[in-house]
């Protein structure tokens, strides 16, 4: 099933059973319209065309981290998209913006 951003709500509530959780500073000089580009190519771009793929959104905390989020199918299949990031052209952008060292990231699975 290719992505579809009007099912996207529907779907992540609905049939998601892995969930990639990710916490990150931006490099400094970095601006948040940066950011929301280049995590638009890493969606259209990337995301979109896996299988499994449910949704993709960023969010800022008070302390001005973000958190990415990746909806899948699976944990195995958002583990599985996840791991296409690094040398994909579609990423490279997204992940030139993050602080070194700062990314936390993990993979979680649906249980109820």
């Amino acid at each position: 099933m290719k992505f579809d951003a009007t099912l996207a709500a529907a779907a992540t509530t609905q049939s998601f059973g892995g969930l990639e959780f990710s916490s990150f500073r931006l490099r400094p000089g970095v601006s948040e319209a940066q950011l929301q580009a280049a995590a638009l190519r890493a969606r259209e771009g990337l995301m979109a065309q896996q299988a499994g793929f449910l949704g993709h959104a960023v969010l800022r905390a008070a302390d001005g981290s973000y958190v990415d989020l990746l909806w899948a199918e699976s944990m195995a299949r958002a583990q599985e998209i996840c791991g296409l990031w690094v040398g994909h052209p579609d990423c490279a952008d997204y992940l030139a913006l993050l602080e070194p060292d700062s990314a936390r990231l993990a993979f979680y699975e649906r249980v109820a």
